[in-house]
């Protein structure tokens, strides 16, 4: 046999012995047909095929990130928001994956970008900002449930980003900033209530304690003499403008001294 025809063979041979195998990583799985219909399923190793006959379809199992791009969403109550999120997969029947969908990550992509608008329309805005968990679990569950026909498994669903209009988010400043005033307003009130309760009571104690009135006008002058004004005004108690009152009957013979003593001690 001609040297040149035997080399070509060799090749040929070599070319289609190595072509018969493939090598299915732990993470893989190969969905193996056989003139064009699904024979089994190839776990991982060195795998041998028959040429020509068989192909085999290698998918990766681990999990899979899918960015939902960003979608105009109307909340419930009517307003426009931007929205992205991202997905998280994983394919838990190889089969079903290649058998049931063309393209199984772009059709996640697409399903949760629709799911994604409609769950965010059953929402007001408030519940939207409020509840971002509750809502992702929402879009969650319903792409899980529709992707359990191509097996494949939704592991989780984040929103990332949410973008209000310009003019929404100015009147959400000004409705912070109202709600902060009406608390200060609230407090300072409320402040002012505990404030004239107490003073309520100082004013009990002091009238019923005698001598307190006085004890409390000498700590009021004590208090003025350490200020730097050149205006100082002293508090006279009533007790001691009524004894003065009483002395001044006195000196003009309205009354005896007995009496302002007895009045003064009172």
């Amino acid at each position: 046999m001609d040297p040149g025809v035997l080399s070509a063979i060799i090749i040929f041979g070599s070319i289609l012995f190595f072509s018969t195998l493939r090598i299915i990583n732990e993470y893989e799985r190969g969905v193996v047909f056989t003139l064009g219909k699904y024979s089994y399923l190839f776990n991982p190793g060195l795998k041998i095929l028959i040429p020509i006959i068989q192909r085999v379809v290698v998918i990766d199992t681990r999990v899979k990130t899918v960015d939902v791009p960003e979608q105009e969403c109307i909340t419930k109550d009517n307003i426009s928001v931007t929205v992205n999120a991202v997905l998280y997969y994983r394919v838990e029947d190889p089969v079903k994956a290649v058998l049931e969908v063309e393209n199984f990550s772009y059709a996640v992509s697409q399903l949760a970008q629709t799911t994604m608008r409609n769950v965010i329309g059953e929402v007001t805005l408030d519940e939207l900002l409020a509840n971002r968990d509750s809502v992702s679990a929402r879009i969650r569950s319903i792409v899980d449930k529709q992707t359990d026909s191509w097996g494949i498994n939704i592991e989780a669903v984040e929103l990332k980003k949410i973008d209000l209009p310009e003019s929404m988010i100015r009147t959400m400043a000004k409705a912070a900033e109202a709600e902060r005033e009406r608390r200060a307003v609230i407090i300072k009130a409320e402040g002012d209530v505990i404030a004239a309760k107490n003073l309520a009571k100082a004013a009990e104690i002091l009238s019923s304690s005698p001598g307190a009135l006085h004890l409390r006008t000498l700590q009021s002058i004590n208090d003025l003499s350490s200020d730097q004004s050149n205006t100082v005004v002293f508090a006279v108690p009533v007790e001691v403008l009524k004894t003065i009152e009483g002395f001044d009957n006195f000196l003009n013979g309205k009354v005896s001294l007995k009496k302002v003593r007895k009045n003064d001690k009172k």
